[in-house]
């Protein structure tokens, strides 16, 4: 059994934090100051005021009853985050905290690996142990008090003293590089928790704001009814569609046809789902949106069912529909449909039955795709779609080259491309209806370009790959109310999430004050 004093244990657990902790850190950094000449004092310096700072977060919760519970919780977690910023250079930010949680087992499930599992032993369990094990030798309070003042301030002067040393290289990183500082570990976590946890706690009682209440569908009674399929896509990149001219031929069955558009331009409104999805069916834009918002006021599913007139049907293969199916239920086909891997193309069956039951009424149908939910693509298509090969079959895609992650990927889309194609060609045994699909991928997908791998970084240092998405249309001929020739024309043109809420009303002819037409894509 180790004796330490409680000061000098939480600076050994810092110095550890940033020896082994923080590898993706100054991976970035070394990106942007090469090991040369003065640059490696400045990156000595930035360890030092990072262990410094640690130092300093530590002592201030510390306390006879809090030092080891909270030194062996931030050493377990710490173990966790540092293995995913490690493994695909993703940021612990506040909406990677909400994706987390909001995630299930079976998609958690993929991202097991025992490099996982090194990393909790190693960093995790085996530091944790030591603390458990360690004596701390507590004095007085005032001798406790004392030093931990003493501990505070020479850190920040010693802060102090290096930024003032190196006051040039620190102006360039806070004010140029300031995106090097969400990769520190456990400093940026803390901080992404504690955001996460205020906005929560003060998010107030949830009182939903209704809106489109004078929802109507204004059609001619002549008209047939309209059945609209709406597919909301998983991590599917605009940049791997061959419709958008990639060089491997990922869209084989949509290629072939002449009734579909395909929107080459599209961007999401997020890059996880815990954004995208409450996002690109909320009123709000991009810019507008935050989820506090959301959850005080209705979405465009609530009010297309204001209409009274619109029999609506949500199948999801995906963990949830992220809060927008609150108020009008769900089925939950991956969890209680099927066991193992659920194919997209189950989702289908709940389509004829749904129809025939409500045959005297327009139909909203939204399928929420599992897609190309990563990092395990090659779980994602049956054994018949590797149409492109090597294959990376782990969910460690650093042990794989670029080219079995992309093709693992792109075969993934390929499926998507045959389930697209089976829902089209099932929308055309009703010509009864008037029938369109619209299908949208909630964000896109990062496959190690720079080292960044999966989806999920802030929005505005997100590749462009995690945010330029896959859209396509498909209407039957008999389908009015959309100027398909502009759509043509337009397909090119530069569209957003923030375009679906108006289109959904659009397509279904649904007039509301809250509808803008100038956002429907179909007018």
């Amino acid at each position: 059994m180790f004796k330490l004093s409680q000061s000098r244990l939480i600076f050994i657990i810092s110095i550890l934090f940033v020896l082994f902790y923080n590898f993706s850190f100054f991976k970035n950094v070394l990106k942007v100051y090469p090991l040369d000449g003065l640059n490696i004092l400045f990156i000595i310096s930035l360890a030092a005021v990072l262990a410094l700072v640690i130092n300093i977060i530590l002592t201030l919760f510390s306390s006879k009853y809090t030092t080891k519970p909270i030194l062996i919780l931030l050493l377990i977690v710490s173990s966790f985050t540092a293995y995913f910023m490690d493994t695909y250079n993703v940021v612990i930010d506040d909406g990677m905290i909400r994706n987390t949680l909001q995630t299930d087992f079976k998609e958690s499930s993929d991202l097991i690996s025992l490099k996982l599992f090194l990393y909790f032993i190693f960093l995790g369990l085996i530091p944790a142990i030591f603390v458990y094990k360690t004596k701390i030798e507590y004095k007085s309070f005032f001798s406790e008090l004392k030093a931990k003042l003493i501990s505070i301030f020479s850190s920040l002067i010693l802060i102090a003293l290096i930024i003032f040393s190196f006051s040039k290289y620190y102006t360039s990183f806070f004010r140029e590089h300031k995106v090097l500082r969400y990769y520190t570990n456990p400093t940026y976590w803390l901080y992404s928790l504690g955001y996460y946890i205020y906005k929560a706690a003060n998010s107030g009682p949830i009182v939903v704001k209704k809106i489109g209440l004078d929802a109507k569908v204004i059609r001619d009674a002549k008209e047939p009814h309209k059945l609209v399929i709406l597919v909301v896509g998983e991590a599917a990149r605009a940049k791997n569609f061959s419709l958008n001219g990639y060089k491997k031929d990922t869209n084989p069955l949509l290629s072939k046809r002449d009734d579909i558009i395909n929107f080459s331009n599209f961007y999401s409104c997020g890059t996880s789902t815990a954004v995208s999805v409450p996002c690109m069916f909320s009123p709000l834009t991009r810019k507008e949106y935050s989820h506090k918002k959301f959850l005080r006021l209705e979405n465009a599913m609530d009010v297309v069912a204001h209409t009274k007139d619109v029999a609506i049907l949500w199948v999801d293969n995906n963990s949830d529909p992220k809060g927008v199916m609150d108020r009008l239920g769900y089925i939950d086909y991956k969890n209680s449909k099927c066991k193992g891997e659920c194919r997209d193309i189950g989702m289908l069956e709940y389509v004829p039955k749904f129809i025939k039951e409500h045959n005297n009424s327009d139909i909203l149908i939204v399928l929420h795709q599992m897609g190309n939910h990563g990092p395990a693509y090659y779980k994602r298509y049956p054994k018949e779609f590797e149409k492109f090969s090597p294959v990376c079959k782990t969910n460690q895609l650093e042990k794989c080259t670029k080219e079995q992650i992309s093709n693992a990927y792109d075969n993934a889309l390929l499926y998507t491309d045959y389930f697209l194609n089976s829902t089209i060609e099932l929308l055309k045994k009703y010509p009864n209806y008037q029938r369109a699909m619209f299908y949208l991928s909630d964000h896109g997908e990062s496959l190690g370009e720079n080292g960044v791998y999966l989806h999920g970084m802030p929005y505005f240092i997100a590749p462009d790959a995690q945010k330029h998405v896959g859209a396509i249309m498909w209407f039957s001929k008999n389908f009015k109310g959309v100027n398909i020739k502009k759509l043509k024309a337009n397909k090119d043109k530069h569209y957003s999430q923030d375009n679906l809420f108006s289109t959904i009303l659009g397509l279904l002819d649904i007039q509301t004050k809250v509808y803008k037409k100038d956002m429907d894509i179909t007018k």
